[in-house]
């Protein structure tokens, strides 16, 4: 995998964000790794919403079920 310091990544960002391949690359401060840019991966997006309408909830999500008396 790929490091740059952050001196250049700062200085080169845009260039760099073009570039950047699925594996991605380590930034380094002092030689210690701080950070890690990966791509954003396309195909989440069809994940959103993929399940609606093949659930049903059945009772009350809100309550555990359980009744207690807050002043005992």
């Amino acid at each position: 995998m790929k490091q740059i310091a952050a001196a250049k990544f700062k200085e080169q960002c845009l260039a760099i964000l073009d570039r950047v391949g699925p594996e991605g690359i380590i930034i380094t401060k002092h030689g210690k790794p701080v950070a890690k840019l990966v791509p954003v991966e396309s195909g989440m997006g069809e994940f959103i919403g993929c399940m609606k309408g093949k659930i049903k909830i059945k009772g009350n999500i809100f309550s555990t079920g359980i009744k207690w008396d807050a002043e005992s």
